[in-house]
Protein backbone atom coordinates (compact mmCIF):
# COMPACT_ATOMS: atom_id res chain seq x y z
CA UNK A 1 0.00 0.00 0.00
CA UNK A 2 1.20 3.56 -0.62
CA UNK A 3 2.13 5.82 2.27
CA UNK A 4 -0.29 8.55 3.30
CA UNK A 5 0.12 12.12 4.51
CA UNK A 6 -2.91 13.57 6.31
CA UNK A 7 -1.83 17.19 5.81
CA UNK A 8 -1.31 16.69 2.07
CA UNK A 9 -4.67 14.94 1.73
CA UNK A 10 -6.48 17.73 3.55
CA UNK A 11 -5.06 20.47 1.31
CA UNK A 12 -8.19 19.87 -0.79
CA UNK A 13 -10.50 18.94 2.09
CA UNK A 14 -13.50 20.77 0.64
CA UNK A 15 -13.30 19.07 -2.74
CA UNK A 16 -12.63 15.65 -1.21
CA UNK A 17 -15.46 15.95 1.32
CA UNK A 18 -18.16 17.09 -1.11
CA UNK A 19 -18.77 13.60 -2.62
CA UNK A 20 -18.93 12.20 0.91
CA UNK A 21 -21.61 14.76 1.78
CA UNK A 22 -23.54 13.87 -1.38
CA UNK A 23 -23.41 10.16 -0.57
CA UNK A 24 -24.36 10.56 3.09
CA UNK A 25 -27.34 12.76 2.23
CA UNK A 26 -28.61 10.15 -0.24
CA UNK A 27 -28.58 7.28 2.29
CA UNK A 28 -32.23 6.68 3.21
CA UNK A 29 -31.76 5.55 6.83
CA UNK A 30 -33.50 7.48 9.59
CA UNK A 31 -31.28 6.68 12.57
CA UNK A 32 -28.70 3.93 12.22
CA UNK A 33 -27.34 2.80 15.57
CA UNK A 34 -23.96 1.48 14.40
CA UNK A 35 -22.04 3.19 11.59
CA UNK A 36 -18.54 2.40 10.35
CA UNK A 37 -16.47 4.47 7.92
CA UNK A 38 -14.05 2.21 6.05
CA UNK A 39 -10.94 4.01 4.84
CA UNK A 40 -11.73 7.05 6.96
CA UNK A 41 -8.43 8.82 6.25
CA UNK A 42 -7.92 11.84 8.53
CA UNK A 43 -11.55 11.67 9.64
CA UNK A 44 -13.22 14.26 7.39
CA UNK A 45 -15.69 11.67 6.07
CA UNK A 46 -16.32 10.26 9.56
CA UNK A 47 -17.11 13.78 10.75
CA UNK A 48 -19.78 13.99 8.03
CA UNK A 49 -21.38 10.77 9.32
CA UNK A 50 -21.27 11.93 12.94
CA UNK A 51 -23.07 15.14 11.97
CA UNK A 52 -25.59 13.34 9.74
CA UNK A 53 -26.54 10.82 12.45
CA UNK A 54 -25.61 12.38 15.82
CA UNK A 55 -27.18 9.56 17.81
CA UNK A 56 -25.17 6.80 16.13
CA UNK A 57 -22.09 5.00 17.41
CA UNK A 58 -19.66 6.05 14.67
CA UNK A 59 -16.33 4.28 14.05
CA UNK A 60 -13.59 5.23 11.61
CA UNK A 61 -11.22 2.58 10.26
CA UNK A 62 -8.05 3.14 8.22
CA UNK A 63 -4.87 1.17 7.56
CA UNK A 64 -2.65 4.26 7.97
CA UNK A 65 -1.57 4.99 11.57
CA UNK A 66 -0.79 8.56 10.48
CA UNK A 67 -4.34 9.06 9.22
CA UNK A 68 -5.86 7.55 12.34
CA UNK A 69 -3.68 9.75 14.54
CA UNK A 70 -4.89 12.87 12.70
CA UNK A 71 -8.51 11.71 12.94
CA UNK A 72 -8.26 10.96 16.66
CA UNK A 73 -6.71 14.37 17.29
CA UNK A 74 -9.59 16.11 15.51
CA UNK A 75 -12.40 14.02 17.07
CA UNK A 76 -11.23 12.20 20.20
CA UNK A 77 -14.85 11.45 21.09
CA UNK A 78 -15.29 9.06 18.15
CA UNK A 79 -13.98 5.51 17.91
CA UNK A 80 -10.96 4.93 15.67
CA UNK A 81 -9.41 1.65 14.48
CA UNK A 82 -6.11 1.18 12.63
CA UNK A 83 -6.77 -1.87 10.45
CA UNK A 84 -6.88 -3.05 6.84
CA UNK A 85 -10.24 -2.96 5.07
CA UNK A 86 -9.45 -6.23 3.28
CA UNK A 87 -9.34 -8.13 6.56
CA UNK A 88 -12.10 -6.24 8.35
CA UNK A 89 -15.08 -8.05 9.84
CA UNK A 90 -17.69 -6.30 11.95
CA UNK A 91 -17.78 -7.16 15.66
CA UNK A 92 -21.56 -6.99 15.31
CA UNK A 93 -23.69 -6.21 12.23
CA UNK A 94 -23.60 -2.51 11.29
CA UNK A 95 -26.61 -0.49 10.25
CA UNK A 96 -24.44 1.45 7.82
CA UNK A 97 -21.17 0.35 6.25
CA UNK A 98 -19.83 3.49 4.56
CA UNK A 99 -16.73 4.08 2.45
CA UNK A 100 -15.68 7.27 0.71
CA UNK A 101 -12.87 7.10 -1.89
CA UNK A 102 -11.02 4.17 -0.30
CA UNK A 103 -12.13 0.84 -1.77
CA UNK A 104 -10.32 1.52 -5.05
CA UNK A 105 -7.12 0.58 -3.18
CA UNK A 106 -8.52 -2.77 -1.98
CA UNK A 107 -8.18 -5.77 -4.35
CA UNK A 108 -10.74 -8.34 -5.52
CA UNK A 109 -13.95 -6.34 -5.59
CA UNK A 110 -15.91 -9.39 -6.74
CA UNK A 111 -15.36 -10.90 -3.29
CA UNK A 112 -15.03 -7.64 -1.32
CA UNK A 113 -18.44 -6.12 -2.02
CA UNK A 114 -20.55 -9.20 -1.11
CA UNK A 115 -18.39 -9.64 2.02
CA UNK A 116 -18.99 -6.04 3.10
CA UNK A 117 -22.71 -6.36 2.40
CA UNK A 118 -22.77 -9.42 4.67
CA UNK A 119 -21.66 -7.17 7.55
CA UNK A 120 -24.81 -5.02 7.22
CA UNK A 121 -27.68 -5.56 9.64
CA UNK A 122 -31.20 -6.17 8.24
CA UNK A 123 -32.72 -2.83 7.33
CA UNK A 124 -29.28 -1.26 6.92
CA UNK A 125 -27.17 -0.27 3.95
CA UNK A 126 -23.76 -0.40 2.30
CA UNK A 127 -22.84 3.02 0.85
CA UNK A 128 -19.73 3.48 -1.29
CA UNK A 129 -18.12 6.23 -3.35
CA UNK A 130 -15.04 5.64 -5.53
CA UNK A 131 -13.23 7.58 -8.26
CA UNK A 132 -14.21 6.43 -11.75
CA UNK A 133 -11.66 8.38 -13.78
CA UNK A 134 -8.81 5.87 -14.14
CA UNK A 135 -8.42 6.79 -17.82
CA UNK A 136 -8.60 10.56 -17.28
CA UNK A 137 -5.57 12.50 -18.61
CA UNK A 138 -4.09 13.06 -15.14
CA UNK A 139 -3.94 9.30 -14.53
CA UNK A 140 -2.77 8.36 -17.99
CA UNK A 141 0.02 10.90 -17.79
CA UNK A 142 1.48 9.57 -14.53
CA UNK A 143 1.57 6.06 -16.00
CA UNK A 144 3.00 7.27 -19.30
CA UNK A 145 5.68 9.28 -17.51
CA UNK A 146 6.75 6.30 -15.40
CA UNK A 147 7.03 4.19 -18.59
CA UNK A 148 8.93 6.88 -20.54
CA UNK A 149 12.62 6.44 -21.48
CA UNK A 150 13.60 9.02 -18.87
CA UNK A 151 11.94 7.18 -15.99
CA UNK A 152 11.25 3.53 -16.75
CA UNK A 153 14.55 2.37 -15.24
CA UNK A 154 13.42 3.93 -11.96
CA UNK A 155 10.33 1.69 -11.89
CA UNK A 156 11.64 -1.87 -12.33
CA UNK A 157 8.62 -3.29 -10.53
CA UNK A 158 4.97 -2.84 -11.44
CA UNK A 159 3.27 -0.02 -9.58
CA UNK A 160 0.24 -1.09 -7.60
CA UNK A 161 -2.43 1.38 -8.61
CA UNK A 162 -6.05 1.71 -7.62
CA UNK A 163 -8.76 0.05 -9.68
CA UNK A 164 -12.51 0.51 -10.16
CA UNK A 165 -14.81 -1.46 -12.48
CA UNK A 166 -17.78 -0.31 -14.50
CA UNK A 167 -21.03 0.42 -12.60
CA UNK A 168 -22.69 -2.77 -13.88
CA UNK A 169 -19.99 -4.85 -12.17
CA UNK A 170 -20.95 -3.46 -8.75
CA UNK A 171 -24.66 -3.84 -9.38
CA UNK A 172 -24.11 -7.52 -10.20
CA UNK A 173 -21.91 -7.92 -7.10
CA UNK A 174 -24.54 -6.65 -4.62
CA UNK A 175 -27.94 -7.13 -6.28
CA UNK A 176 -28.37 -10.82 -5.33
CA UNK A 177 -28.04 -9.91 -1.63
CA UNK A 178 -29.76 -6.51 -1.63
CA UNK A 179 -33.40 -5.50 -1.31
CA UNK A 180 -32.77 -2.35 -3.31
CA UNK A 181 -29.79 -0.75 -5.09
CA UNK A 182 -29.23 2.93 -5.81
CA UNK A 183 -26.31 3.71 -8.13
CA UNK A 184 -25.14 6.77 -10.06
CA UNK A 185 -22.12 8.68 -11.30
CA UNK A 186 -21.29 12.35 -10.88
CA UNK A 187 -18.59 14.35 -12.62
CA UNK A 188 -17.34 17.15 -10.37
CA UNK A 189 -15.72 20.09 -12.10
CA UNK A 190 -13.02 21.39 -9.78
CA UNK A 191 -11.65 24.84 -10.55
CA UNK A 192 -7.94 24.79 -9.77
CA UNK A 193 -5.35 27.56 -9.63
CA UNK A 194 -3.18 25.80 -12.22
CA UNK A 195 -1.67 22.45 -13.26
CA UNK A 196 0.55 22.65 -10.18
CA UNK A 197 -2.58 22.35 -8.04
CA UNK A 198 -3.61 19.15 -9.87
CA UNK A 199 -0.15 17.70 -9.14
CA UNK A 200 -0.58 18.67 -5.49
CA UNK A 201 -3.99 16.98 -5.47
CA UNK A 202 -2.50 13.70 -6.68
CA UNK A 203 0.46 13.92 -4.30
CA UNK A 204 -2.11 13.04 -1.65
CA UNK A 205 -3.64 10.10 -3.56
CA UNK A 206 -2.90 8.63 -7.00
CA UNK A 207 0.76 9.68 -7.19
CA UNK A 208 1.62 8.08 -3.84
CA UNK A 209 2.60 4.66 -5.27
CA UNK A 210 4.85 6.29 -7.88
CA UNK A 211 6.52 8.65 -5.41
CA UNK A 212 6.99 5.88 -2.84
CA UNK A 213 8.85 3.81 -5.45
CA UNK A 214 11.39 6.58 -6.08
CA UNK A 215 14.35 7.68 -3.99
CA UNK A 216 13.46 10.87 -2.16
CA UNK A 217 15.99 12.87 -4.21
CA UNK A 218 14.22 11.94 -7.48
CA UNK A 219 10.70 12.85 -6.41
CA UNK A 220 10.86 16.61 -7.12
CA UNK A 221 12.05 15.97 -10.69
CA UNK A 222 9.29 13.41 -11.31
CA UNK A 223 6.73 15.89 -9.99
CA UNK A 224 8.14 18.65 -12.19
CA UNK A 225 7.95 16.43 -15.28
CA UNK A 226 4.41 15.39 -14.38
CA UNK A 227 3.31 18.98 -13.84
CA UNK A 228 4.67 19.95 -17.25
CA UNK A 229 2.58 17.22 -18.85
CA UNK A 230 -0.51 18.33 -16.92
CA UNK A 231 -0.06 21.86 -18.31
CA UNK A 232 -0.63 20.49 -21.81
CA UNK A 233 -3.64 18.38 -20.84
CA UNK A 234 -5.39 20.96 -18.67
CA UNK A 235 -4.97 24.37 -20.37
CA UNK A 236 -5.41 27.57 -18.42
CA UNK A 237 -8.58 29.54 -18.98
CA UNK A 238 -8.59 33.27 -19.63
CA UNK A 239 -8.42 33.99 -15.88
CA UNK A 240 -5.45 31.65 -15.39
CA UNK A 241 -7.46 28.87 -13.71
CA UNK A 242 -7.76 25.30 -15.00
CA UNK A 243 -10.83 23.06 -15.06
CA UNK A 244 -10.28 19.64 -13.50
CA UNK A 245 -13.15 17.19 -14.21
CA UNK A 246 -13.36 14.28 -11.78
CA UNK A 247 -15.81 11.41 -12.32
CA UNK A 248 -17.02 9.45 -9.27
CA UNK A 249 -19.12 6.31 -8.86
CA UNK A 250 -21.74 6.00 -6.08
CA UNK A 251 -23.48 2.86 -4.87
CA UNK A 252 -25.99 2.25 -2.03
CA UNK A 253 -27.21 -1.29 -1.42
CA UNK A 254 -30.03 -1.75 1.10
CA UNK A 255 -30.37 -5.06 2.94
Amino acid sequence: MPSWDADQYLRFAGERTRPCLDLAQRVALDQPARVIDLGCGPGNSTEVLARRWPGAEVTGLDSSPEMIAAARLARPDLRWIAADIAGWKAEAPCDLVFSNAALQWVPDHAALFPRMLAQVAPGGALAVQMPANFDAPAHRLMRDLAASPSWRASFPNAIREWAVHEPAFYYDAVAPRAQRVDAWTTEYLHIMTGPEAIAEWYKGTGLRPFLDALPEADRPRFLADYTALLAGAYPRRADGKVLFPFLRLFLIAYV
